[in-house]
């Protein structure tokens, strides 16, 4: 006899979970599926599950493919459960290759093919809850923008555009993508959601055509360098009813917010200071930022965090033939001062350090995957740590919040106001 396990969330239960399960059950005699638990879920980084689980088991269960169901409850059990169940083969998607080849020690791996060409239509009419994503790029590059939709319940990546038929082509085949197009409208036709990472020149005339055609956006910042037009573009969303995220993952981080609301809640007294740091070299090797890509970072964090009334900005850049890199950003405010560290490719230290009159804030590395910090307060014998679940690069936190402001499930987010979106845009043209 045949043993076969697969696993899955199996939330808002679609055709593509029921190909999946009809192909693993096809491998052998036995099939045994393994649905994943709430706190497994979480923490794991799974988001915005919307099914119990024992709704979900009988989901499963109402295929007839499954010979036995078992909860996969903590991280690392899939191993154990192949050994315990002596078996044969484990059978995942397609779409997680190279994910679990580790596996392969223990029992044959199979990575079942992707169900494609479903979303537009069968699963709009079955389940409203589920949204089309889209791509839209220049290059094969895809910072993890795949993946990581797929761990948050409720998103389908359907699609990719470019204006490089080629990259469109060879793009929607290495990630199994239901179509590559060259076409903008087409590909808008297709979608519900559209991350937009392209090169600054080129932003402004995707997302204002997305917004036209009233699709929801997300797109690398700044969309413009045009303070005006970037108002236009804000307001135009606003009237047409849709919803537009920039990509600063930081934002959209529990750890953030807790901060934030911290920072500005005299927790540490009066602000002082802040100062951070930032190197593109702590991001993936492919990463695609220029120098006012970089920027917008600090930035952007700076701004919400000591606001926009700020009296002076100075910065000294340093330049490599055109290029710049490394800068040093300084914000004068009528009490306090801010300085970003922004390098390209040297490293610094990547921390951040907020003092007030009572007390600091401080995170030691990689403050924009902002998973834990630490205050001070000065009255107190010993700082508290503060922490939250930080999983792959942060982009499924960005599609959970976009998601929520869709289905207008929360209105208190961090997300950027209109007059420190201009701000943000003024202190980057200064910085040139």
């Amino acid at each position: 006899m045949t043993t076969v396990i697969t696993y899955g969330t199996f939330d808002l239960f679609h055709q593509g979970h029921y190909n999946l399960l009809k192909r693993a059950k096809e491998l052998g005699d036995f099939l045994i599926v393994g649905v994943t638990g709430e706190t497994y879920d979480v923490e794991r980084g799974k988001l915005s599950v919307q099914d119990s689980l024992a709704t979900r088991i009988e989901n499963v269960k109402a295929t007839g493919f499954a010979d036995k169901i078992i909860v996969e409850e903590y991280l690392g059990q899939k191993i154990p459960d192949i050994i315990k169940y002596h078996v044969d083969i484990f059978a995942i998607g397609s779409d997680w290759k190279g994910k679990f080849d580790h596996i392969g020690k223990y029992c044959q791996i199979v990575y079942l093919e992707r169900t494609k060409n479903i979303s537009s239509t069968l699963l709009r009419e079955s389940n409203m809850s589920i949204y089309n994503f889209g791509i839209v790029t220049d290059s094969l590059y895809d910072n993890e923008t795949v993946i990581e939709p797929k761990i948050v319940s409720g998103i389908h990546v359907e699609s990719v555009y470019s204006p490089k038929p080629d990259v469109a082509k060879q793009f929607s085949e290495i990630y199994e993508l239901n179509a590559g197009f060259s076409n903008y409208k087409e590909f808008l036709q297709d979608t519900d959601i559209v991350y937009i990472k392209m090169p600054r020149n080129q932003r402004k005339e995707y997302v204002v055509e997305a917004i036209r055609n009233k699709k929801h956006v997300i797109c690398d910042m700044p969309i413009t360098m045009d303070a005006e037009e970037e108002q236009e573009i804000l307001n135009y969303a606003n009237r047409n009813g849709v919803s537009l995220f920039c990509n600063v993952m930081t934002l959209y981080q529990h750890a953030f917010g807790q901060l934030l609301w911290m920072a500005r809640g005299n927790l540490i007294g009066d602000l002082v200071s802040i100062k951070c740091s930032i190197s593109r070299s702590a991001f993936d090797k492919k990463c695609e930022f220029d120098f006012m890509d970089l920027a917008y970072y600090p930035i952007c964090v700076i701004t919400k965090i000591m606001g926009s009334e700020y009296d002076s900005v100075h910065s000294k850049l340093i330049k490599d033939g055109e290029e710049i890199a490394y800068g040093v950003i300084t914000f004068d405010y009528q009490n306090a001062v801010a300085v970003a560290e922004v390098s390209m490719d040297l490293d610094v230290s990547g921390s951040m350090t907020i003092v007030g009159t009572n007390g600091e804030i401080t995170i030691p590395e990689d403050w924009w995957r902002m998973g834990y910090f630490k205050l001070r307060n000065w009255s107190e014998p010993r700082a508290k740590h503060y922490s939250s679940n930080f999983e792959g690069n942060g982009f499924r936190y960005l599609i959970q919040a976009i998601l929520s402001d869709i289905r207008m499930e929360s209105s208190d987010t961090t997300r950027i106001t209109l007059s420190e979106h201009r701000s943000i845009t003024e202190i980057l043209n200064m910085v040139q």
